[in-house]
């Protein structure tokens, strides 16, 4: 049997995906690398589902849910498994480090200073970053670590969904399980050699008891019918993003619907359950 040349004009939609991964810097791709042997090493990680194809190369957001301290190391290597260099929208502490700020900037992520009268300006990136680059935007639509009693999806916010509006960018939702058990919540800020190490030391356990990380990337969320300009359609776009990832968290943690098993002692809770886990439906 003879296999047929593929024509010039019929690129295959590997080569195409991969085309696109190639064109993220090469600093960030030789740090997905890295990642990859830690996550390898931290447990088993487990991905399903997948960015559609027609999708790539187009101005594309990435929501996920956010579960642990390391959970976005998670979420890079599922999405290196899917040929995916995402950037992230991360906050503007990070940015101000001495080394680690040169880096996040080459790499192109996006800074969002939190909590200052330039936060605004952090969509206006986002929207200039997806119409003029090739790569997805990861976000968490929570802001945090959930502090949801049983680790369901908090309400979330609605910036996620006015930078999809503002830009036209598709919305994927991703979920993830498992990361929590990778390394504990620690403290809100490190600021000493002892929080550095409750953390690490964590994860030397988690690296002995190899947790399953689960991450599985669902359907597009459908937010044709929403306008940036008609007043309540960003919080419908919030509710419809954070019910997907909702709906593909469900089944990667079955048996777990209440209490996880993993409890992390280090981690504060609020009073709010979540609007979207299943019992509140």
């Amino acid at each position: 049997m003879v296999a047929l040349p593929t024509g010039p004009h019929e690129p295959t939609r590997r080569t195409d995906r991969e085309t696109l991964f190639r064109g993220a810097p090469l600093l960030w791709r030789a740090l997905t690398r890295v990642d990859r042997a830690i996550i390898g090493a931290t447990g088993r990680l487990e991905v399903t589902g997948d960015v559609p194809d027609d999708l790539c190369g187009k101005p594309l957001l990435l929501a996920a849910n956010h579960i642990g301290n390391l959970d976005a190391l998670v979420l890079i290597a599922a999405c290196r498994s899917r040929r995916l260099a995402p950037r992230f929208l991360a906050t503007g502490g990070l940015f101000d480090a001495p080394v680690l700020g040169g880096v996040l900037r080459r790499c192109r992520h996006v800074r969002v200073d939190r909590g200052k009268s330039t936060a605004g300006q952090a969509m206006a990136r986002v929207v200039a970053a997806l119409t003029s680059d090739h790569q997805p935007v990861l976000v968490y639509p929570e802001g945090r670590i959930t502090l949801e009693p049983d680790m369901w999806p908090e309400r979330g916010k609605t910036g996620v969904a006015r930078m999809a509006l503002a830009s036209g960018a598709a919305v994927v939702p991703i979920s993830q399980w498992g990361a929590h058990e990778a390394m504990c919540y620690g403290m809100v800020r490190v600021e000493s050699a002892r929080d550095l190490w409750v953390l690490f030391a964590s994860w030397l356990r988690a690296v002995r008891r190899r947790p399953t990380l689960r991450v599985h990337f669902g359907a597009p969320v459908d937010l044709s019918d929403l306008s940036a300009d008609r007043v309540g359609d960003a919080v419908r776009a919030r509710d419809r993003i954070m019910r997907a990832i909702t709906d593909g968290l469900t089944p990667l943690r079955a048996g777990e619907l209440g209490t996880p098993h993993h409890l992390d002692p280090t981690r504060p809770v609020t009073d709010k359950p979540s609007p979207w886990r299943p019992s509140a439906s």
